[in-house]
């Protein structure tokens, strides 16, 4: 029998305006689970409705706009009876999917990426991140491990394109190093922090004290962790992978490729943009995708 999987972006894919797009697409009865969702949190709610491209590139408001879409896109789909056999996000986008799994309720998913989004956007943790585009993964850890200073491989999107992250000068002064060394492209990214790396750690740990305000249920549908690719059956697992993936690798390739082999020929890609599609197009082509970016789509 051939599975569905639901999986939900990262950073990178809010634009301006997305939440009131998306609560004038919902019935009553989702506009105001968007509002109670907000309701203690107005001023993140009136950017994620009203602000500009420049204010929603914040992690403070970037990553609670994208779950929102992510969440209430997920509920919609729920009650049209299509279900997952398996869930996956990409960094923010595994909070995403708590609630697909059935770990968190609505409210406290949103309430929890809300806090995330503050925690690093508040850490000023200095440092950077850039795609390397055209070397294998294994060619970028290689590099990493001849340069002095902290930078690290935490992003394995496709086969070849690998993020890196660390200290912001040692990023920027690597970049040629890995040009010479083959890569088509090695772009700094556009990011507040240096996110999944080990510079993370105080994230973390500020990130796990957060963990005990939420009743956490154990997943009704397996979860694949960023980190190892292990499938999450418990609520300690799913939290222990939360606090690793804060400064642990992103393997995505890898979580594609373990989806394949538990079955699944669909992929419902559940929130603004089609990044992840493009990803796993080059990681398998044989795996169906579909986009459900707003009410439309569904």
């Amino acid at each position: 029998m051939s599975k569905i999987a639901f999986v939900f972006p990262g950073q990178g894919t809010q634009y301006a305006g997305m939440g009131k797009k998306l609560y004038d697409e919902v019935n009553d009865e989702n506009k105001k689970l968007i509002d109670k969702i907000f309701e203690n949190n107005e001023d993140v709610k009136k950017v994620i409705f009203e602000g500009t491209d420049e204010e929603l590139k914040n992690t403070k408001y970037a990553q609670p706009a994208i779950a929102l879409f992510s969440v209430i896109l997920t509920k919609l789909l729920k009650e049209k009876g299509i279900n997952a056999d398996f869930v996956a996000g990409h960094s923010l986008g595994e909070y995403s999917s708590l609630y697909a799994a059935g770990v968190l309720n609505e409210i406290d998913t949103l309430k929890l990426i809300s806090k995330r989004g503050e925690i690093m956007s508040n850490a000023n943790i200095d440092g950077g991140m850039a795609a390397i585009l055209g070397l294998s993964a294994v060619d970028v850890e290689n590099i990493c491990n001849e340069i002095n200073g902290v930078v690290e491989a935490v992003n394995y999107n496709e086969p070849k394109q690998t993020v890196i992250a660390g200290e912001k000068e040692v990023i920027a002064n690597s970049l040629a190093l890995f040009k010479e060394k083959g890569a088509r492209r090695a772009l700094p990214l556009a990011v507040s922090g240096p996110f999944h790396s080990s510079l993370m750690k105080p994230v973390a740990k500020i990130l796990k004290k957060e963990f005990e305000n939420y009743t956490w249920n154990n997943p009704e549908t397996p979860i694949i962790a960023n980190t190892t690719v292990n499938i999450l059956n418990s609520a300690d697992e799913v939290q222990n992978e939360l606090y690793n993936q804060t400064f642990g690798p992103v393997k995505w390739v890898d979580t594609i490729n373990k989806l394949a082999e538990n079955g699944v020929t669909k992929i419902y890609e559940i929130g603004p943009g089609k990044v992840l599609a493009g990803l796993i197009k080059k990681i398998n082509k044989e795996i169906e995708v579909i986009n459900i970016e707003n009410v439309e789509s569904l």
